[in-house]
């Protein structure tokens, strides 16, 4: 998903789940925050690199792809952006290194999108802007997994946009290109994507880098033969999964409010946006390459105030001089803390699945001080919450 949704939509989403139009803000920030959260950021406010979720095009370029350089490309990418369905699949004559990345693959109400969830429950608004993130990216990122993989994230000549609907639907056969500086061509369906490599490790196999933005539109709908699925066809309906994803942020949402009592797999709010569905659905079917605008409005309409636009540099000065001791306490340190126990929480239960690929973890909630390096302060914030 891209800035529209995850920022101006969420917005949107939080606002009909109950919270203010301050709190609406610190949510939909935290969630597009996401997709900047980068090892070249963290280094240059000088915070704890292992808070990173994302990798920039120039840091995935420089990127090792040994045993150590997969595991951390995985950790972020599966915990953040590609949150795995099925940890322990049931798959016959299979080798185990096929398996482990089979598991990875992204998809829908899954137990890690409850355990997301919870996981935010009586936390900061940085947490619940972490957790919509997650949670919305299943939707758009389904059928993707989160690490480099050729036969699990390949795509061929077998990809249709399907244009239209019912009797009408036409199916266009979409042209790929390598060209990042042009922008899409929607009129035609030329879409860019990444170059192929046959390396299975290759940066150019992580996500759905093979099939370009298109899981990032949401007007979209197409479909393709991916090699995992043993070549048969899948649909990607965009809009209807869209929906869907927005929602169930409000149930979630409203989970996390104390007005739902639980979070439940495959429960979705459709009650909160029946005044506004027919623009919602407009919204999210017009084809455009951005609909920023589009969400900005409706969230403006629902709250009756001004939303500021998405600034990178908003709160790193506050982090800055903030001192040692109080670094926690600003947006960003609260950011930090959300994004560690989630990619925390994520690595472990792969890791205790007994698949290696995102790397060794011990729950630092149940060992304490035992906790990976990586999480000394995840460790320390646990202790100093027991005492």
């Amino acid at each position: 998903m891209q800035k529209d949704f995850h920022y101006y939509a969420t917005y949107c989403a939080a606002y009909l789940a109950g919270y203010s139009h301050q709190e609406c803000l610190d949510i939909c920030y935290s969630a597009q925050f996401v997709d900047w959260c980068s090892v070249t950021l963290l280094s240059a406010l000088k915070a704890p690199k292992a808070a990173a979720t994302t990798q920039l095009q120039l840091e995935l370029m420089d990127a090792r792809t040994d045993l150590l350089g997969l595991q951390d490309i995985t950790r972020i990418w599966s915990s953040f952006h590609f949150l795995p369905y099925q940890l322990k699949p049931t798959l016959t004559k299979r080798c185990k290194s096929y398996i482990d990345k089979y598991a990875l693959i992204c998809n829908v109400n899954g137990d890690l999108v409850v355990d997301t969830v919870n996981l935010a429950k009586g936390r900061s608004l940085q947490a619940v802007g972490v957790a919509m993130h997650v949670l919305a990216d299943t939707w758009a990122h389904r059928y993707f997994a989160g690490t480099p993989s050729l036969v699990i994230n390949n795509t061929n000549y077998y990809f249709y946009e399907l244009i239209g609907s019912g009797k009408e639907t036409k199916e266009r056969r979409i042209t790929f290109r390598h060209s990042a500086s042009t922008p899409d061509d929607l009129e035609h369906s030329i879409y860019t994507n990444t170059i192929f490599q046959s390396s299975e490790r290759s940066i150019m196999n992580l996500g759905h880098g093979r099939a370009g933005h298109l899981p990032d539109y949401s007007f979209i709908r197409y479909k393709y033969l991916p090699a995992w699925g043993e070549y048969g066809e899948i649909v990607k309906n965009n809009p209807s999964d869209y929906l869907n994803a927005f929602c169930q942020m409000i149930y979630a949402m409203k989970y996390l409010r104390g007005i739902e009592r639980s979070f439940e797999k495959s429960r979705y709010d459709v009650t909160a946006i029946a005044p506004w569905e027919a623009r919602i659905k407009e919204i999210l079917t017009r084809r455009q390459l951005d609909a920023c605008e589009d969400w900005r409005a409706l969230g403006e309409q629902l709250s009756g105030e001004s939303i500021e636009d998405f600034d990178l540099e908003k709160y790193q000065q506050e982090y800055l001089d903030a001192p040692k001791t109080g670094k926690d306490d600003t947006f960003i340190g609260k950011f930090i803390l959300a994004a560690m126990a989630q990619k925390s929480m994520v690595t472990n239960k792969i890791y205790k699945s007994g698949n290696k690929l995102a790397g060794f973890s011990v729950d630092y909630n149940e060992h304490g001080l035992r906790g990976i390096r990586d999480y000394f302060r995840l460790v320390n914030q646990a202790k100093e919450e027991s005492e």
